[in-house]
């Protein structure tokens, strides 16, 4: 949703996946307190998102105008091209960025604007000067090219920094003199290692001569200006992500907070960059500084006092980018383990109102599988963590799937012992392996999670070794090891759990989506724990992973696995299609047609390993999806078949009326 603040207005993006999965950009006053959220004309056709490092983020930003006016800055799915939207809707969006040779080939992502001195009293001048990341898609073989650069009203562009491998997070000083910006190169990722740029601005152009570096490493990110002009980062120099100012003439760096509210807090003020456009900290009017951070899996919000942190009773336990007002509130998406993500408005004494449009929510409290949190042991005597969210209600009917498509709650049906997975039993167990896998287990209501809870089925979700959140010493800990240590904290959790007497250990379930789904098909090739399996667009083949991926990506195995070819050989030991002999376990596998990031090609070669073994097994192609699903008719689709899959090949009748998908090789 990426919710930011421009003169008095609320604004954020919201994905529509009923209508495609379109983007709108969506806003609201923020001083008339009964005021509902409005579109932005124009920007839902347009479909305000970005492709940039393909998972794409920071797409838009709002301006206003010195005579009061406002307009959106976004970048356009349909051709990538940056448009201006008039809010009042009465000028058809403009294009600003020039129409490139090859349709399509070039991307936008990442804006900022450079901050210029207001014109004077009934100057209707509007000239703004914008700074974004553009990545070239050459008609080629070729890998794309990235760089900074400065576009204006007129469709001028101007390169602020090119020749590395990658740029973001732009950021002008408050007075406009200054550019900050991150750059790396391959091999690293940038929760490896990154660099802190800074250079002279003049008239929102970049002074020749003057970009220097000021932090050489190891893992910066979200450069910002305090009001007073100071730089701050969030860096891992001291093992865990948290805030530092940094002397704009020395690089030199200073923790805004004790270790004690930090390290040994076990504290995490910063987020992967999956994604464009993060922010978890910023300053209001007053020049109090704001933040999020997780603290052992779970999100909080407060603000910074000298070297100490007073937390805000918020309420919520999971916060997005945070934006902050200059009257001294924070604009955040927001989410509970009782509450679905929404735009909020949330006060320093912790009162919040919703901006974002109410959604009738019927899911009863009791109905709702609230987790706990819990830490196991794993192999070589090293710990890992995860969720647990028990069975609430027997039975529910099928249209909570089209509710997790709409983001919204229905109403429970009552329950059905003949429709549950588990009866008087202890219950099946899901498996829950994210994606990244320098991602994390979501600290909020999921509505995925509770379509298999509300049907009798625990769910576990696993903070397993390389995940983000517990310091940079256990994200680290997939260095050379994918493939092993996710696998290994993913069978551990399970087998914890049975042997807690919590599930039931001859039906076990392993489900995980792109390296989630690299997870599960190592679980699944590598020992009998699971009597079934759940792969969404699944990596199965390193080396054809290591081939053939997008440039963000492209050398991210480097420090997963090792440097290839070099190490061809372990990049076939750790792939599944390489074990496809031991490849026994039931198995439902999802793929997008349009996926660029794992290709089609993946998922197909584990089908047929299972087809020519004779495992039951079933496959859904969705047409038009990519790495992802956004639609809502295959959101609603993907759940019911992993659904009726389970019930076909675990021995029970699915409660509601869902469509039976076709299991194919022979059946337990």
């Amino acid at each position: 949703m990426e919710p930011r603040v421009a003169g008095g207005w609320a604004y954020w993006v919201e994905e529509r996946p009923l209508e495609r999965g379109r983007g709108a950009v969506v806003r609201v006053r923020l001083d008339e307190p009964d005021a509902g959220p409005a579109d932005v004309p124009y920007t839902s056709e347009a479909d305000i998102r970005t492709a940039v490092h393909e998972y794409g983020g920071g797409a838009w930003l709002a301006l206003e105008a010195p005579d009061g006016n406002h307009f959106v800055l976004g970048s356009c799915m349909s051709d990538h091209r940056i448009r201006l939207f008039d809010v009042t809707g009465n000028i058809a969006p403009q294009p600003m960025s020039p129409a490139p040779d090859v349709p399509g080939s070039l991307r936008y992502a990442d804006p900022a604007v450079v901050p210029s001195p207001r014109p004077t009293a009934g100057d209707p001048r509007f000239e703004p000067v914008t700074v974004w990341v553009r990545e070239s898609h050459p008609d080629t073989a070729d890998e794309p090219t990235n760089e900074l650069i400065t576009v204006r009203l007129d469709g001028t562009v101007s390169v602020v920094a090119s020749g590395a491998d990658f740029y973001s997070s732009p950021r002008p000083s408050p007075d406009g003199s200054d550019l900050a910006y991150l750059s790396w190169d391959h091999p690293n990722m940038p929760w490896d290692h990154t660099r802190l740029h800074l250079v002279e601005l003049r008239d929102g152009e970049p002074v020749p001569g003057t970009d220097r570096v000021l932090c050489d490493g190891p893992a910066v990110t979200q450069p910002a200006w305090s009001p007073d002009g100071d730089l701050h980062i969030v860096t891992d120099v001291d093992g865990w992500w948290s805030i530092h100012r940094v002397d704009a003439k020395t690089g030199d760096t200073d923790p805004l907070l004790a270790d004690a509210e930090v390290s040994s807090a076990r504290r995490e003020f910063g987020v992967p960059a999956w994604v464009f456009a993060q922010a978890t900290y910023g300053w209001d009017g007053g020049g109090n500084l704001w933040c999020t951070w997780v603290a052992d899996g779970v999100g909080h919000l407060g603000r910074i006092h000298g070297d100490r942190l007073a937390e805000i009773p918020s309420g919520f336990t999971d916060f997005g980018r945070l934006a902050v007002t200059a009257g001294g509130t924070a604009v955040t998406v927001a989410a509970s383990w009782t509450r679905r993500a929404a735009v909020m408005e949330i006060a320093a004494d912790g009162t919040h109102r919703q901006l974002s449009a109410a959604e009738s929510s019927t899911l009863e409290p009791a109905d709702v599988s609230v987790p706990e949190a819990f830490t196991f042991d794993s192999a070589d005597g090293r710990q890992a963590h995860a969720f647990f969210f028990p069975p609430a209600n027997s039975a529910m009917s099928g249209h909570l799937a089209e509710a997790a498509a709409r983001g919204s709650s229905v109403e429970p049906s009552p329950a059905d012992a003949d429709g549950s997975a588990s009866s008087s039993e202890l219950p099946p167990l899901v498996v829950l392996s994210h994606g990244g896998p320098t991602g994390s287990a979501r600290s909020s209501l999921d509505l995925p999670i509770q379509y298999w809870t509300t049907r009798g089925i625990a769910v576990v979700d696993v903070n397993y070794g390389g995940s983000t959140g517990y310091g940079t010493a256990f994200r680290n800990l997939l260095a050379g090891q994918w493939g092993v240590v996710d696998t290994q904290d993913c069978i551990n959790a399970a087998l914890h759990l049975a042997r807690e007497g919590a599930v039931d250990a001859q039906r076990l379930v392993i489900k995980g989506g792109s390296a989630g789904g690299y997870t599960t098909l190592c679980a699944l090739t590598s020992s009998d724990v699971f009597a079934a399996g759940i792969s969404r667009y699944g990596v199965a083949d390193l080396e054809a992973l290591a081939r053939d991926t997008h440039k963000f990506e492209a050398r991210y195995l480097d420090g997963l696995i090792g440097p290839w070819p070099d190490q061809a050989d372990l990049y076939r030991e750790r792939s599944p299609i390489w074990r496809t002999d031991q490849l026994a376990t039931p198995m439902i596998v999802l793929q997008g047609t349009e996926d660029r990031v794992v290709p089609q090609s993946q998922s197909e070669q584990v089908v047929e390993a299972l087809a020519n073994a004779g495992v039951p097994h079933a496959y859904l192609l969705f047409e038009g999806e990519g790495h992802g699903f956004r639609r809502g008719p295959n959101i609603v689709s993907a759940l019911e078949a992993e659904l009726s899959f389970l019930g076909q090949v675990l021995g029970f009748e699915p409660a509601g009326e869902i469509a039976r998908v076709e299991v194919r090789g022979g059946h337990r």
